[in-house]
């Protein structure tokens, strides 16, 4: 039985895709494609400059990324469907549930409070939390120790291979969301345990109650 759920953030619950993806153009002056910064996303922000750039030291594109990203965040990004009201539901129902996200702790508190998503979330493990980002198991086992709860009864909800593969590392089960930018096969290629093409999915997972259709 489930009785705790980590949430990744970017890509899962909340529909950043084109913003970062903007983003990220943006600092490169354009010399990227969606489709070559796709597979990079999840990972930590310094990564992928590092790997876009070929360089070493980030620490202006970091700058400049964030400048751009803070300045358009509020009206590029959304809640994906059902997200409020699944939560609420999952909460009332005695679900713990927390974000396990590589972003910073300044823009994750931004968009989960723009959204009123903050008031489901019990724990909130950001990148400055941990010293292994996503793929590693520490921040999964950061939010289990904050929630005092079992690694066999939880679930990591995802978009990407460091979300699963975290997972896998921190001995919890994984759900792949269908609607990751990187497409439901690629996720299944890191043997999530269950694959949901709805947020209201976790219903039938979690309380075993089958949604409404």
């Amino acid at each position: 039985m489930i009785d705790t759920i980590l949430f990744d953030l970017d890509g899962t619950i909340v529909d950043t895709n084109e913003l970062i993806i903007a983003s990220f153009m943006h600092v490169m002056n354009h010399s990227l494609t969606r489709e070559e910064i796709i597979p990079h996303m999840g990972t930590t922000l310094e990564h992928q400059l590092r790997t876009f750039s070929g360089q070493e030291d980030v620490v202006p594109l970091v700058k400049a990324y964030r400048e751009y990203n803070s300045l358009h965040h509020d009206e590029m990004v959304a809640p994906f469907p059902e997200v409020n009201e699944v939560l609420a539901r999952l909460q009332a129902q005695g679900i713990k549930m927390g974000v396990v996200t590589t972003k910073i702790r300044a823009t994750t508190t931004r968009v989960l409070g723009l959204f009123d998503l903050d008031q489901y979330m019990q724990a909130i493990v950001t990148l400055d939390d941990v010293e292994h980002p996503k793929p590693d198991a520490e921040p999964i086992r950061k939010a289990l120790e904050a929630l005092g709860s079992a690694p066999e009864r939880t679930l990591m909800v995802g978009d990407s291979p460091a979300d699963l593969k975290s997972a896998t590392a921190a001995g919890v089960q994984s759900a792949a969301v269908a609607w990751s930018l990187k497409g439901e096969q690629e996720l299944c290629n890191y043997e999530p345990t269950f694959v949901i093409h709805r947020m209201s999915d976790l219903y039938n997972l979690v309380l075993a109650d089958p949604v409404d259709r």
